[in-house]
C-alpha cells in the first residue's frame, strides 16, 4: 500500500486540506508585496540638479532654469547636468540690466554633472531609495542593483532551504523563514546607509526564498491527485490578492521606510499559525517517523469526517508503507542527475524556470511609459491575474500542464514582441499589449509551481524545487539588470525578455505530461516510468536487444518479463490503455500513438 491509498482512506480533499491553504496563504500573499516592492521602494520620481538661489517668483523660474539646465534631444531639461555657467537669455532682465553672470561660449556650451545634488519632485514619492542615498543618473545602476541584490538572496536561500527542508521537515524550516524575514525585513528598515540596505535586502530575500520553496509542496503533499489543479490555483489567487494590495498599499505609504515595515511585520502572526500548520506525512513516512506520520493522519483522518479511515492506519500499516519509501541517504543536489529521467527532467526545468522568472519580472517592474501612474498600473497588472488563474484551471485540466507551460510562455513571448512594432505615441495599444503579457507571464509562473511539484517524487521534491528555484531567481535578477540595455537600443530589453520566453515555452514540450498522474515517492517511480516507456516502445518496434542494452541491474527482470509477453492484439491494447491512463511519455517516434 502506497501514500496516496493511506490519504484516499484518511481524505484527500475536504476541510483539512482546505484548513491548510488558508493557514499557508499569508506567505502567498507577502510574496509579491517584497519581490514587486522596487516599484515603489526603488522608484525614481522627477529630478533635477540643485540650484542655489532658485527665485521664489514662478515666472522667474522657468527663467532661472532655462539659463541653468541644457535640453534633451527630446526637449526636457536635463535631469543630470547643468551649464559650466548661466546661459544669457534673449529679452530677459533677470541677470540685471541682460548681462549674464557668465561668459556666453562660443558653439556649444559646456555642462558638467549636478555639483551640489539633485532635487526631485515629491508629489507621488515622499521617500524612496532614490532620493534618500541620489542613486540616479551616474549611480541609477545601484538603484537597479538593489533588485538584482534582493533577487541574488532569493537565489541562495532557493538551494539552501530546498536541501535542508528535505533533510530536516516543511515546518521546522516555515518557522525559520518567516523568524529570518521578520528580523531582516526590520533591519531593512532601519538602514542607515545604502550598503547596509543592499546586505540586509539580500538577507530577506534569501529568508523568503524559504516560502517560495516550503508552501507549495507542503500543501500539494497532502491533497490527492484529482484536487491538486484546484488547491494549486487556489492558492496562487492569494499571490494576485498580494500584488493588487501593494498597490494599495503603496498608494496609502509613500515613505519607503514606513512602506517596508508594513508589509515585513505580518510575519509576526505567521509564526504563531505555524503551531496549526501540519508537517507532510509524506515527508515523514519517507524518514521513517511513523509515530509523527499517524498523529496528523489520524488528524486528517476526524477533520475529513473519515472515521473509516482511521481503521487502516495501524501501526504495522505504517510502518511498511514508511519501509518502502524510506530514504536510505540523504538527498541531494547531484541525485537529481544520477539516473536518466530526472537528469532530463532537471535540466528542462531550469532552463524553464529561467525564462518563467525573467520574463515575467521584465515585464512586472516595466510599469513606465504606459501613460499610466505608478499605482494604476500596479493595479491593473495585479487584476490581469485573476482570469490568468481561471485560464490554467481550464488549461491544465483540459490540455495538460506541458501544453499550458508552453503556450502562457508563447503567449508573453509574442506580446513582447508585438510591443516591439507599436510606435511609443500609441499608449493605448502598448498598455493592452502590456497587460495580455503580464496575464500571461503569471499564467506560466502559476503552472510552473504547479507542474514542477507534480514531476519531481517526495524525497526529492523540495531539493528539485530548490534547484529550480534557485536559476530562476537567477533570471528574475537579471531582469532588472537586463532594463539597463535600453541605453545600447531602446527596444533591446524587450526583445530580450520575449527571446528568453520563447526559448522556454520550447524547452517546457520535451518535459513528461503529469496530469492524472499520481505523484511519484521515490527515485525508482519516476525512473520506473522511463522503463515503461522503454518497453512500451520495444514492444510495439520490436527492437528488444538494442533496448535491452539500456535497462539496468535491479529493473533487467521486470523488463525481460515484460518483453517476454504475448505480443498479441489484447495486450498492446492493454499496454496502450496503462500508458494513456498515467499520461506516460514515450520515445518520440511513438507519441502519436498515446494521442487522446
Amino acid at each position: 500500500m502506497g501514500f496516496e491509498e493511506l490519504l484516499d482512506k484518511v481524505g484527500g480533499f475536504g476541510p483539512f486540506q482546505l484548513w491548510n491553504v488558508a493557514l499557508l496563504a499569508l506567505p502567498r500573499v507577502l510574496l509579491p508585496m517584497h519581490f514587486l516592492l522596487p516599484i515603489f521602494l526603488a522608484a525614481v520620481p522627477a529630478h533635477r540638479c540643485a540650484l542655489p538661489g532658485l527665485p521664489s517668483n514662478f515666472s522667474h523660474q522657468d527663467v532661472w532654469l532655462e539659463a541653468h539646465l541644457p535640453r534633451e534631444p527630446d526637449g526636457r531639461l536635463s535631469s543630470c547636468l547643468r551649464f559650466t555657467h548661466p546661459q544669457a537669455l534673449p529679452n530677459t532682465t533677470l541677470w540685471g540690466g541682460g548681462q549674464s553672470t557668465g561668459e556666453q561660449l562660443e558653439g556649444e556650451p559646456s555642462t558638467v554633472p549636478c555639483p551640489q545634488g539633485w532635487e526631485y519632485d515629491h508629489s507621488e514619492f515622499s521617500s524612496t531609495i532614490a532620493t534618500e542615498w541620489d542613486l540616479v543618473c551616474e549611480q541609477k545602476g545601484l538603484n537597479r542593483a538593489s533588485s538584482t541584490f534582493f533577487f541574488a538572496g532569493v537565489l541562495v536561500g532557493a538551494v539552501a532551504f530546498g536541501y535542508l527542508s528535505d533533510r530536516f521537515g516543511r515546518r521546522r524550516l516555515l518557522l525559520v523563514a518567516y523568524v529570518s524575514a521578520l528580523v531582516l525585513g526590520l533591519a531593512s528598515a532601519a538602514s542607515v546607509s545604502y550598503t547596509m540596505f543592499a546586505i540586509t535586502r539580500t538577507l530577506t530575500g534569501t529568508a523568503l526564498a524559504g516560502f517560495t520553496i516550503i508552501v507549495m509542496p507542503l500543501e500539494l503533499e497532502w491533497l490527492d491527485v484529482g484536487h491538486r489543479t484546484v488547491a494549486g490555483v487556489l492558492s496562487s489567487t492569494f499571490w494576485t490578492g498580494g500584488v493588487m494590495l501593494l498597490a494599495l498599499v503603496g498608494y496609502l505609504i509613500r515613505d519607503w521606510r514606513w512602506l517596508l515595515l508594513t508589509v515585513t511585520l505580518p510575519c509576526a502572526p505567521g509564526i504563531l499559525s505555524l503551531w496549526w500548520v501540519p508537517e507532510s506525512a509524506r515527508w515523514l513516512l519517507t524518514q521513517g517517523r511513523v509515530e509523527e506520520a499517524h498523529r496528523y493522519l489520524l488528524r486528517c483522518a476526524r477533520l475529513n469526517g473519515r472515521p473509516e479511515g482511521e481503521d487502516g492506519l495501524s501501526q504495522e500499516a505504517l510502518s511498511k508503507v514508511a519501509a518502502a519509501e524510506r530514504v536510505v541517504q540523504r538527498p541531494s543536489y547531484l541525485d537529481l542527475f544520477r539516473t536518466p529521467r530526472l537528469r532530463h527532467i532537471s535540466l528542462c526545468c531550469m532552463v524553464v524556470w529561467f525564462g518563467v522568472n525573467f520574463s515575467y519580472y521584465g515585464l512586472s517592474l516595466d510599469v513606465s511609459g504606459l501613460g499610466l501612474n505608478v499605482y494604476q498600473t500596479q493595479l491593473l497588472f495585479g487584476a490581469v491575474e485573476l482570469p490568468s488563474k481561471l485560464l490554467v484551471y481550464l488549461s491544465v485540466r483540459h490540455a495538460g500542464r506541458r501544453l499550458t507551460l508552453a503556450g502562457t510562455l508563447l503567449g508573453a513571448a509574442l506580446s513582447l514582441g508585438f510591443r516591439l512594432l507599436v510606435s511609443s505615441e500609441m499608449k493605448s495599444w502598448s498598455t493592452a499589449l502590456a497587460v495580455i503579457g503580464k496575464g500571461f507571464s503569471e499564467a506560466a509562473f502559476t503552472t510552473a509551481y504547479l507542474f514542477t511539484s507534480e514531476l519531481y517524487p517526495t524525497v526529492l521534491r523540495q531539493t528539485g524545487m530548490g534547484l529550480t528555484a534557485l536559476v530562476g531567481r537567477l533570471g528574475g535578477s537579471l531582469a532588472p539588470l537586463a532594463a539597463l540595455l535600453d541605453g545600447v537600443w531602446l527596444s533591446l530589453p524587450k526583445l530580450t525578455y520575449g527571446g528568453i520566453a520563447l526559448l522556454a515555452a520550447c524547452t517546457a514540450l520535451l518535459l513528461p505530461e503529469t496530469k492524472h498522474a499520481q505523484l511519484p515517492e521515490t527515485i525508482q517511480d519516476v525512473e520506473r516510468k522511463r522503463l515503461k516507456k522503454t518497453s512500451f516502445s520495444t514492444l510495439v518496434n520490436g527492437g528488444r536487444d538494442n533496448d535491452l542494452k539500456h535497462l539496468e541491474g535491479s529493473h533487467m527482470e521486470e523488463a525481460l518479463g515484460a518483453l517476454q509477453r504475448p505480443l498479441d492484439r489484447g495486450h498492446r491494447e492493454t499496454d496502450l490503455n496503462s500508458v494513456q491512463e498515467k499520461n506516460f511519455l514515450i520515445e518520440p517516434n511513438m507519441e502519436w500513438l498515446l494521442q487522446q
